[in-house]
């Protein structure tokens, strides 16, 4: 029952989403996080507890200030989200850096000979930067667990993600999946910014404290050499985004070092772009996630 209540609750959702003038649904949702700040005591512990350990010197004001933005940022990016499902949002008007970008990402993607492996992260609107990717002719396979609802992950979600060609593989068949795109001269977009588990997982320092991260990128790196492209999609004050290609991801590995310690020193190397990245734009990456293992 729980399943169908909750899938009711999404498509309502939508519903509104398709007849609220735009500028309503933007402030509707800027209402809402302000509202899980308050409420969700749980979350917002969370939140405060990752910005310290990030910005130990930052004060206890500023942390608050900046806990409140990463909310609103992050509402600002489901708010359109439900516009893209819907095609209310201009996915190239909302990129001020339209032009430049699409030079890079063609001088960039040009080499495809062994596939290319996108390294992103849950920043800025990151599905805007899978659906851009996808208009102008580069689709990915995106790796993402899959939802616990299944009504509304094959109703709703699978559907939007793959509305300009976009492919979706499960956290279970991540490998497989990267393996045939990579043989195909594909794009394989993958996020490593979040808390993992199991054989892939290693330690890895983020914001100067160890974390458990993938290390599926720099395995695939160092055994059949795609270029590994950083790219994020940043908000700026206006309210439209830049596209930001990362620090170079290729990196000279000693060749002393096993294979154990190549891969390790990589997937470091993965982590610090991104975390230049979330410096620069720290409101813009999604602090609610237990990236430390923390106990809120």
């Amino acid at each position: 029952m729980r399943i169908y209540v909750e899938y009711a609750v999404v498509k309502s959702v939508l519903f509104l989403a398709k007849l609220l003038p735009i500028g309503v649904i933007y402030r509707l949702f800027r209402v809402l996080a302000a509202l899980f700040f308050r409420l969700d005591r749980r979350r917002r512990s969370l939140t405060l507890q990752n910005l310290a350990l990030a910005f130990p010197k930052m004060e206890e004001s500023s942390r608050l200030a900046l806990a409140k933005k990463a909310y609103a940022s992050v509402a600002l990016t489901l708010a359109e989200v439900l516009l893209m499902y819907h095609r209310r949002f201009d996915i190239d008007a909302a990129v001020e850096n339209l032009d430049e970008a699409l030079e890079e990402i063609h001088a960039r993607f040009a080499d495809n000979r062994k596939g290319i492996l996108l390294l992103t992260a849950h920043f800025g609107n990151w599905e805007l930067l899978a659906h851009f990717l996808a208009k102008h002719g580069y689709p990915l396979v995106v790796i993402g667990r899959s939802g616990n609802n299944r009504l509304i992950e094959n109703r709703i979600t699978a559907p939007f993600r793959s509305l300009y060609g976009n492919a979706l593989a499960n956290k279970s068949q991540a490998m497989n999946a990267i393996l045939r795109t990579l043989k195909n001269k594909g794009i394989a977009g993958m996020l490593i910014d979040q808390k993992a588990s199991g054989s892939t997982s290693i330690k890895a320092s983020f914001f100067g404290h160890p974390a458990d991260t993938v290390s599926s990128t720099a395995l695939l790196k160092r055994r059949y050499d795609p270029p590994v492209i950083p790219l994020f999609m940043a908000r700026q004050p206006s309210g439209r985004y830049r596209l930001l290609v990362g620090r170079d991801a290729e990196l000279a590995l000693p060749e002393a070092w096993d294979e154990t310690e190549k891969i390790a020193r990589l997937t470091q190397h993965y982590n610090d772009i991104i975390e230049a990245v979330v410096k620069e734009y720290p409101e813009q990456w999604f602090w609610m996630h237990n990236r430390w293992r923390l106990r809120p």
